[in-house]
């Protein structure tokens, strides 16, 4: 017997996955109110690292249908969300994304759609990083100082040199200057 799962999910607490269930049952899947998983975690983390979807996946069998809105619902990272549809695939579940028309995203048409939006999404990413890349290049070549800032003056820095010189624990520092001892343990290494 085919059974109908939705995953709804949102990125913060302030915001519902109403509009995602109604887009759902406005599509014409009939999903019963046990089979509404819904959950509040951010896209960037791998879906299968989120708790609900976890168990969600546990719960899926041969046959049974998975609908999403939006292929972002399952993960930001194209690669995820295409290791995330192979995995199904391989159960034998059958995956809907409703932005792509309804699509089974494991039927020949909706394997060739996720082909072209993998390569998209690698290229943008590469995009990205040559843009980042190119930036962080002009910075360095105008002298900017590049990474946070530190949370300790000049003078402190030397100060806590000294000090761990002369003997004096990392823990006593950290909590003298408010910091953690990772903290100290980088300006040491910054002489």
């Amino acid at each position: 017997m085919v059974r109908t799962f939705a995953y709804c999910r949102v990125s913060t607490a302030d915001q519902s996955t109403d509009n995602q269930v109604r887009e759902i049952a406005a599509a014409g899947f009939a999903v019963e109110p046990k089979r509404v998983i819904e959950e509040t975690v951010s896209g960037s983390v791998a879906a299968m690292e989120r708790a609900g979807f976890a168990r969600l996946v546990d719960r899926l069998e041969a046959e049974d249908v998975l609908i999403v809105t939006k292929l972002d619902r399952l993960g930001r990272n194209a690669m995820d969300v295409r290791a995330t549809v192979e995995r199904l695939t391989a159960d034998g579940v059958r995956v809907h994304c409703l932005a792509l028309g309804g699509v089974d995203l494991t039927s020949a048409a909706g394997k060739m759609t996720m082909g072209v939006l993998s390569v998209v999404a690698e290229f943008e990413r590469d995009l990205l990083i040559e843009r980042t890349q190119a930036g962080l290049t002009r910075a360095k070549a105008e002298g900017k100082a590049l990474g946070r800032p530190s949370a300790l003056s000049r003078d402190q820095q030397d100060t806590v040199r000294a000090q761990r010189a002369a003997g004096v624990s990392l823990g006593v520092l950290a909590k003298e200057y408010g910091v953690s001892r990772a903290a100290i343990q980088r300006i040491e290494k910054r002489v």
